[in-house]
Order: structure tokens, then C-alpha cells, then sequence
């Protein structure tokens, strides 16, 4: 099936992406006769992904509760690498208002988003890199580290902005410790310093997601197809949906459950638990008729960490987050895709 191109009426506040993806799509039908994405996008069905009441997390009277609540999420980021959970400890009002400004940071013109250098100069858009339609996502973002939140330079008329991503990067850092920490717990980790190590407002960051309405044919990438490059990500996603992973060897989308965030495990993780727990390949699918909005937490370690094993013997050889960055980035550069933890397979493995 060949892709329809359909018209576009982008608003003065979206980037180009229809001229981008238009170029890039138009040069594939010419120069490849029998050209298709059917296989790329087909999806099976719709999931819920497991869903976990945090809860007795945060309770020491019930350590029978406790312990269920832990196993459920070690046993979803083996078999899934995606969980969802509720009573998480962030209040709906904060996520409601973080997404209004959100919303007010999106519509400014899109001059203004690549020139004012708003929120440390983090505006993103498309892939500047790509050299085919499926290497374009259909999004723009703010890509925020930590440490940059709080500086008043970065927000201009933003104020409330600021104040909002100050209380969400907190309250998204608490959880994250906490999750990684009895993920790793589970697997046997006693020390008492915090799991992972080396992770602070220097090295973690938010990305602000939108991905306008898509006036081509459905099957358009929002976000390509990626595993995440971290220990763990925390989403707050709207009710739009998009959102799809791998699961047994096939596409499903994953239903948005209202007040639920999603957890999803990383390289990282996946490296240093053995394999034990998943990161697993997911990407966003544009909507023809609604934008979409969605806020992910990235945690991470300092580039100079080492990334161990939970046991030893261990399926990777040692490396640093920096070495793995810049691999992934080489690959990116240099053959159109991210090829990840597989480079860093040991020699026994």
C-alpha cells in the first residue's frame, strides 16, 4: 500500500514538519517503486499494561503487601518493561496544571520557540538527521535538564511555567529513586546508599512532548521506534493515545488509563539487572485529528559512571553512560538508527 499524502493546514505556531516529511516521503516513492509501510506500523490490538497500586509501597505496617506490590513490578519490567501505576504520590492538580502551561509554552509561534531560547535554548523539532520518512518523528519538544529548571532566564514571561516544572522535576525524581530502588532491591541490591548512583539534577531532565495533527496518510511516526537510553522513564501522557511497544515480537498501543503514569525500563537498567528486566522498543504513532501531549522523566546517571552488573557473570562488557551516549550517537550519525546494548555484549556472551 503507498502512503496518501493529504494536505495540511499547520498553524503559525507548528514547525515545518509537513514540508520536511513531504520531501523525504515524495524522494522514497520516487526512487522506490514497490515502496510500503503496512508492515512497519500494523498493530495486533490494544493492551492494558499491568497496572500497580503504589500504595502499600510506602506502608512498612503490611510488609506481605509490600513485598506483592514489589514483585508485580519486577515481574512486569521483565516480561513487559512497561507497568503503569496509580496512587503514585503526584497530585492530579499539579499534573493538570503543568499540562495547561504546557499547552500556552506550545502555541507560541514557531519563531519564537527556535529563537528566544526559551528553557535553555532545548527546542527540538522533526529529525534534523533524517534521510527517510521512517527516521522522521512528527513532534516537537523541550528537552529541560534538571539543573537548568530553576534559572530565570530560561522562561521570559514563563513564570508559572518555571514554578510547575520546579514541583514536577521533585516529585518525578522521588518517584524514580523509589521505583529503581525496589527494582533493584528485588534483585538482591543491599547497599544502603540510593540506586542508581550519580543521579542528580545534572544528569536527569524533563522532555515536554507535543505532536501536532498529522495531514498525512495514519502510520506517521509521532516518535521512531527507540528503546530509552536510561535507567528509567516516568510518562504523564494525555487521553489521546499513540503510544505503542513490542510485545512478543509484535506492535500493540497501549490504552491511556486516566490518572495513571507510565514506568518503563531503560539500557541501563536492562544491562546492569543481566537482562532480568526489559527495555523494550516503543514509538509514538501521530493522530490525523488531535494534537497530543505527553511529559517524560529521564533517569540518569553522571556521563563518568560505570554501569555494573546486579551479578556477575555479566552478559556486557563495562562501560560508561558517556561511552554509550556517544555510541549511540555515532550510530544515529552514521547508519539512520540506534543499535544500543547489543555493541556492548561481553566476549563470553
Amino acid at each position: 500500500m503507498t502512503p496518501k499524502i493529504m494536505k495540511g493546514s499547520n498553524s503559525v505556531s507548528d514547525p515545518p514538519l509537513t514540508h520536511s516529511y513531504r520531501s523525504l516521503l515524495l524522494h522514497e516513492l520516487e526512487n522506490t517503486p514497490h515502496y510500503s509501510t503496512e508492515r512497519d506500523h500494523e498493530v495486533v490490538g490494544e493492551c492494558e499494561l499491568p497496572l500497580i497500586d503504589l500504595t502499600s509501597l510506602r506502608s512498612e505496617r503490611n510488609g506481605r503487601e509490600r513485598r506483592a506490590c514489589v514483585e508485580a513490578m519486577a515481574k512486569a519490567s521483565s516480561e513487559w518493561g512497561f507497568f503503569q501505576v496509580v496512587n503514585h504520590g503526584i497530585s492530579h492538580e499539579l499534573l493538570k496544571e503543568m499540562k495547561q502551561e504546557q499547552v500556552k509554552l506550545f502555541r507560541l509561534p514557531f519563531e519564537t520557540k527556535v529563537e528566544s531560547k526559551l528553557l535553555n535554548d532545548s527546542y527540538r523539532w522533526g529529525t534534523p538527521t533524517a534521510t527517510s520518512a521512517k527516521q522522521f518523528s512528527w513532534s516537537e519538544a523541550f528537552h529541560v535538564p534538571l539543573a537548568k529548571i530553576s534559572e530565570d532566564s530560561n522562561y521570559e514571561e514563563f513564570s508559572s511555567l518555571r514554578e510547575m516544572m520546579e514541583k514536577l522535576a521533585v516529585a518525578m525524581s522521588e518517584l524514580a529513586r523509589t521505583l529503581a530502588g525496589v527494582l533493584a532491591e528485588n534483585l538482591g541490591y543491599s547497599r544502603r546508599s540510593t540506586f542508581p548512583e550519580n543521579c542528580d539534577e545534572s544528569t536527569c531532565f524533563l522532555r515536554l512532548n507535543r505532536y501536532p495533527p498529522c495531514p498525512f496518510a495514519p502510520g506517521t511516526f509521532g516518535l521512531m521506534p527507540h528503546t530509552d537510553s536510561d535507567f528509567l522513564t516516568i510518562l504523564y501522557q494525555d487521553q489521546v493515545g499513540g503510544l505503542q511497544l513490542m510485545k512478543d515480537s509484535k506492535w500493540v498501543a497501549v490504552k491511556p488509563i486516566p490518572g495513571a503514569l507510565i514506568v518503563n525500563i531503560g539500557d541501563l537498567f536492562q544491562a546492569w539487572s543481566n537482562d532480568i528486566y526489559k527495555s523494550v522498543e516503543h514509538k509514538v504513532v501521530a493522530n490525523y485529528r488531535v494534537e497530543r501531549y505527553s511529559i517524560a522523566y529521564f533517569l540518569c546517571p553522571s556521563y563518568d559512571s560505570t554501569i555494573g552488573s546486579c551479578k556477575e557473570p555479566s552478559l556486557y562488557k563495562k562501560f560508561t553512560f558517556g561511552e554509550y551516549r556517544k555510541q549511540v550517537q555515532d550510530d544515529v550519525k552514521n547508519i539512520g538508527q540506534k543499535v544500543g546494548l547489543s555493541r556492548f555484549f561481553s566476549i563470553a556472551h
